[in-house]
């Protein structure tokens, strides 16, 4: 399990997309629940990084993690329920695999689960819309469609990474978002992933946010990017907020 923290404070979301760059609200507060796609290149990381950017004040951000897991998984073991009841969060972010078609049922049962276990802290569930291994290309409409219902079946936001993957391919059909096993992230895809994020749970767009990322703690999770690459991956997660984010 894997756990990242920094002062906790009163909580402040900004929920709603902007299109210019301001400091993030202090006090936020952000819980990740999920597996290798999450942890992989340091996701959690990465977003503090992002906001720490910003000059952000004090925030907590916060993970349960474990290989190969899924959300049923995560409700059998109870740390992800005892970490979410300690309350004070303002965005539980919940993740598993693909879930195209085999997985959607389960999908969408423990989104509602754990959105009312987000809600009686007074927070908000997120599903994290990963994206299909490479050998499963064609499994991307059914990724989306099965985190669209979860998001809409929990009343959570959604954080439509794996469209945002699509969104920077049309712009750049070279970039390497898949890592070498064809299913985890890349560093560049990881970055991708916190601006989305970043985006929704700031309010803050993510055009013109810093190219390279050194994260605290996890000197393996570094992301360096040329400004042209950066702007296309900050482009594709605006237009994917814009076009499937549910608020």
């Amino acid at each position: 399990m894997r756990r990242r923290s920094v002062p906790l404070v009163a909580a402040a979301l900004a929920c709603s997309l902007a299109t210019t760059t301001s400091p993030v609200p202090a006090g936020l507060n952000v819980l990740f629940v999920g597996n290798s796609l999450t942890y992989t290149n340091d996701l959690p990381g990465m977003l503090e990084a992002l906001i720490d950017s910003t000059a952000g004040g004090a925030r907590t951000i916060d993970a349960v993690t474990f290989p190969n897991f899924g959300l049923a998984d995560h409700w059998v073991r109870g740390d992800a329920q005892r970490q979410i009841a300690r309350g004070g969060w303002d965005v539980v972010i919940i993740q598993q695999g693909p879930s195209a078609t085999e997985g959607r049922a389960s999908l969408i049962e423990y989104a509602r689960r754990y959105g009312d276990e987000a809600r009686r802290v007074g927070a908000r569930v997120a599903l994290y819309m990963v994206w299909p291994s490479q050998a499963r290309f064609f499994d991307f409409d059914g990724v989306s469609q099965s985190h669209t219902l979860a998001a809409d079946s929990a009343d959570g936001l959604l954080f439509p990474v794996g469209e945002a993957w699509r969104a920077a391919w049309r712009r750049d059909s070279t970039l390497a978002l898949y890592g070498p096993d064809g299913f985890h992230p890349s560093p560049m895809a990881t970055y991708l992933a916190a601006l989305v994020i970043f985006e929704q749970v700031t309010g803050t767009s993510p055009i013109g946010l810093p190219t390279s990322l050194s994260v605290h703690g996890s000197a393996s999770a570094v992301v360096a990017l040329g400004p042209a690459v950066a702007r296309v991956l900050q482009e594709a997660a605006a237009e994917a907020n814009a076009t499937f984010a549910r608020l």
